[in-house]
């Protein structure tokens, strides 16, 4: 093992260094879900394009445990505390979170609605932009 003397700015750079690698550690921890799906590797959707209540965020499969899935915020923004986990097979139920029975009922639609391109989605059989461009909006 070698010894090098480091001047105080290269020790700085080296701590630095060490704290990103933690904090990115950390970012990656507080990120991933313990079913195994991140909230970056997800495509939010916005009510004018579902015409839902809420939005709507879909994901491909990746490293998930679990099977498909859906998830709902009330707004725009990944808080993880606000966001309600739906599984769409075999039946739509939600398996995280609480919701509304309405709600419920018309995102169950919807995922009817877009069932196939959702599983399409989730298995990588289409990119974001062709899931995007398939999917439908239930009727207000």
């Amino acid at each position: 093992m070698h010894n090098f003397a480091q001047s105080p700015s290269e020790a700085r750079v080296i701590r630095r260094s060490k704290m990103k690698n933690e904090a990115m550690k950390t970012f990656h921890e507080s990120v991933a879900e313990p079913e195994g799906e991140g909230l970056f590797e997800m495509a939010n959707l916005f009510p004018k394009h579902t015409g839902l209540p809420f939005v709507v965020w879909i994901s491909y499969k990746g490293g998930a445990q679990h099977d498909v899935r859906v998830k709902v915020s009330p707004g725009p923004r990944a808080i993880p505390s606000e966001m309600i986990s739906v599984a769409i097979r075999p039946r739509v139920r939600v398996v995280e979170g609480k919701m509304d029975a309405s709600d419920l009922a018309a995102l169950t639609n919807w995922i009817e609605l877009n069932h196939d391109v959702l599983l399409k989605y989730w298995e990588g059989e289409i990119d974001t932009k062709d899931a995007l461009d398939a999917i439908r909006q239930i009727a207000k």
